[in-house]
């Protein structure tokens, strides 16, 4: 049975490192032997179809047919359907309104990193900036207005940083309505 997932690329394209076009993406999921491939921005988002039914096996052989591919060392998390919908569905109360106030994320967790773990060690500006777990995320918003001040970048300086992979609000529920449609 084919299992739709969203493979989410870490450090793909950003500030100039592991440039790698999209199409280019789609073509080795594809000789990959994954089914319907497509993706969503420059960022590392690749929705697909997969027969493989050990989730691990699955995930090792993505990371290393993209190392082969493009020469770089690939962490990839994968989230099926049912489990971006939980991400999308389970977002705090008001995650959604206000999109002009607030600036909103979500932090994709690797295994064995557990929302707690994270939690515990995101560094936080009171008044500006909020999280919440969910059940293998991390829901982070920040006050708009007060962006510069947030301290979400402060991020990729955890031990737990190279466990996580941050999409914008707007980029996972559009991946959620690809994955819908």
């Amino acid at each position: 049975m084919t299992t739709r997932y969203v493979a989410l690329l870490r450090g793909i394209n950003v500030g100039g490192k592991n440039r790698i076009r999209m199409a280019d993406l789609v073509a080795a999921f594809e000789a990959h032997g994954m089914a319907d491939v497509r993706t969503y921005i420059q960022s590392g988002n690749v929705l697909f179809g997969s027969d493989e039914p050990d989730r691990a096996a699955l995930t090792l052989g993505i990371e290393a047919m993209l190392s082969e591919a493009f020469d770089y060392r690939a962490v990839v998390t994968l989230r099926s359907h049912e489990e971006l919908r939980r991400a999308v569905e389970e977002a705090p109360a008001g995650f959604r309104s206000e999109p002009e106030r607030y600036l909103r994320d979500v932090i994709f967790l690797l295994p064995p990193v557990k929302p707690a773990a994270l939690l515990a060690m995101v560094p936080l500006r009171e008044g500006v900036d909020e999280v919440a777990a969910g059940t293998d995320v991390v829901y982070f918003q920040r006050l708009a207005a007060r962006r510069t001040q947030s301290r979400l970048s402060r991020i990729t300086s955890l031990p737990l940083y190279q466990y996580l992979t941050i999409r914008s609000w707007g980029t996972t529920t559009r991946l959620l309505a690809m994955m819908d449609g």
